[in-house]
């Protein structure tokens, strides 16, 4: 069995392992990670040796733990990365060039429809009729764009959405209210198969799809890091908010979508979002303009370009071949606009 995790902000990790007897035989752990002193690879083989083979990620880590001599120095590794190429590697997990990936760039669509886009793309990424997908938005208005479990009221000033002629809609996934404007956003989703993060838990997840998004950033000179749960951080602030739906049917896949700031209207955004300081509380910060720190005044570089930088930047990494939303994607989205994404029962589901 083979397993590989890229550690976020690290190195790759790769175990090569057996199962007999319900435990871990002949482990050996590679990569290009950095380990003082040389005897701790060894120690980190042996502490998996013989474990059961149901043991989680932590009981793993663990075990790396308490084996390693008390000089070790770890640079790019760590004994969770460790564990969790293990638990890949009994998942049988697959790896980002397993995949032919396809590039979806389109003209400016509503955000209603974009939501109904989301789903229809990752059921057929699920159903194994479209190939791993990055699809870059493109915003035809500007939108509040609130979580799937999120109160209306608590989120959204309907007066100040009015004023200033912002649409409000709901997507399937978690998390908070994101407020865009078209040429001041940058949102992307990747709809991968469920086996792309077999054997990563839920939050991990999160990191390991958006790691090649950090690498473009560091292309344009912005240090950036993935802040649990959710949240891509710089020290000058939050530039970004990840959110995922798990979709079951077929062999499965993960919605993953992001939303990054290029610009932002601070003040419009207060005058449209309801963000109490609860919410700020565990963000070290008092004031909703600081938690933002936008794309522009940190690379110094147009929308387009960043844009374009990221692509290549996926290209480099993965691959990457141009799609489009077929005929029939595009209709059964459509449908899903008229009866759901559209609508206020959907809108107000939670009121």
């Amino acid at each position: 069995m083979h397993g590989e995790y890229k550690v976020p902000g690290g190195k790759l990790v790769v175990v090569d392992l057996d199962v007999r007897g319900g435990a871990l035989r002949d482990v050996r752990v590679a990569g290009d990670f950095f380990l003082e002193p040389d005897e701790a690879i060894l120690a980190i083989d042996s502490a998996l040796e013989g474990a059961p083979a149901n043991t989680d990620t932590a009981g793993l880590a663990a075990r790396i733990d308490a084996a390693l001599p008390a000089s070790t120095v770890m640079l790019g590794l760590t004994s969770e990365g460790v564990a969790v190429a293990v638990r890949r590697a009994l998942a049988h997990a697959t790896e980002w060039s397993d995949y032919d990936w396809q590039l979806i760039h389109e003209a400016p669509q509503s955000p209603a429809l974009h939501m109904a886009l989301d789903e229809v793309i990752t059921a057929e990424v699920a159903a194994g009729r479209r190939p791993p997908t990055l699809r870059v938005w493109e915003w035809d208005s500007p939108a509040v764009i609130i979580g799937s479990f999120q109160s209306l009221r608590n989120e959204v000033d309907p007066a100040g959405a009015a004023r200033h002629g912002i649409t409000v809609v709901r997507r399937v996934s978690g998390g908070g209210a994101m407020f865009v404007e078209p040429g001041n956003t940058i949102t992307y989703s990747l709809s991968v198969p469920d086996a792309l993060v077999s054997g990563l838990s839920f939050a991990d997840s999160y990191a390991y799809l958006d790691d090649w998004v950090l690498g473009a950033l560091g292309e344009m000179g912005i240090r950036a890091w993935y802040q649990p749960l959710n949240d891509i951080a710089t020290d000058a602030g939050k530039i970004a908010g990840a959110a995922q739906k798990r979709v079951v049917g077929g062999e499965g896949a993960v919605l993953h979508h992001v939303t990054m700031s290029y610009d932002i209207d601070a003040d419009k955004m207060l005058e449209v979002l309801r963000i109490g300081k609860e919410k700020l509380s565990d963000k070290g910060t008092s004031s909703a303009k600081k938690r933002v720190d936008p794309l522009r005044r940190q690379t110094g570089l147009a929308r387009e370009a960043v844009i374009e930088r990221m692509i290549d930047s996926f290209r480099t990494r993965h691959g990457l071949t141009p799609g489009r939303v077929t005929d029939e994607e595009m209709a059964r989205a459509e449908e899903l606009v008229r009866t759901k994404f559209g609508t206020t029962e959907w809108t107000a589901r939670v009121p």
